[in-house]
Order: structure tokens, then sequence, then C-alpha cells
């Protein structure tokens, strides 16, 4: 399996529904890897982040559950990476001072260790010393 990117929280909800706020750049790169058969990587973490959102009231209610059931379909372009030791062990490499956000860095980290971009609009994400697609 070839992983193109890996995608954070707000870029998986973004694509999954269809948001506009997801850049050009980023939807296409995510069709395109659809298209050549790669995944695009989504981190345990956004799940947990997910049910965060849900909780706030921030996303749809059902933003879990579609979330779990889109990364579970084999032949949907998202795949989920879990939070091992070598992610873990990545995160060394992504400054505190430039992602300060846990559950940001944990995605950067996993970017990092699958050696593929992040897919954010995050700020702080784009200003690191990381390869990133906006």
């Amino acid at each position: 399996m070839t992983i193109a990117g890996v995608a954070d929280t707000h870029t998986a909800l973004w694509y999954l529904y269809g948001d506009p706020r997801l850049s050009v750049t980023a939807k296409a790169l995510i069709d395109e890897s659809t298209s050549s058969r790669h995944k695009i990587s989504v981190s345990s973490i956004s799940l947990v982040e997910v049910v965060y959102l849900v909780e706030k009231g921030r996303i749809v209610p059902s933003a879990y559950e579609d979330m779990v059931a889109v990364l579970a379909d084999p032949d949907h372009v998202f795949v989920e990476t879990g939070i091992s030791a070598a992610v873990v062990g990545a995160m060394r490499g992504v400054s505190r001072d430039e992602v300060p956000d846990m559950p940001d860095r944990i995605v950067a980290a996993t970017g990092i260790y699958l050696g593929v971009p992040v897919i954010s609009r995050d700020a702080r994400i784009r200003a690191a010393s990381l390869r990133t697609i906006w």
C-alpha cells in the first residue's frame, strides 16, 4: 500500500463532507490518490479529535461514525495509522515551539514516520520544518 500523505483532522472531515474550505490543492491530491489507488493516512488521534469536536457541538453528531466507516472501507482513500512507538519517536523531530498542540504534533510525526507530506491548513503546521500541502 502506498501512502501519499497524512490528512489532519479538518482536512479529513472537509474531504469527507465536501466542505469548500478544503483547498483545491489538497482536494486534488486526495482525488489523485483515489484514482491511483494510493491511500491518505488519518492518524488515530484524529478520531479522538472528532469525538471532542462532536461533544463540543462543532461538527455533525454522526462525524465519528462516518469517519470510522470510511476507515473500515478498504476501497476508501483514507486509511488509519495508529499511534505507535515509532510515531511517538518521530514526534521528537517536530519542534514543540513550532507545533505546540499535541494532536497536531502527532499528525506531523505520522507524516515524518511515513515519509510523506502533511495535508493541513493549520498555519503552525505549515510554518514548521515539515513537508506540507495545502
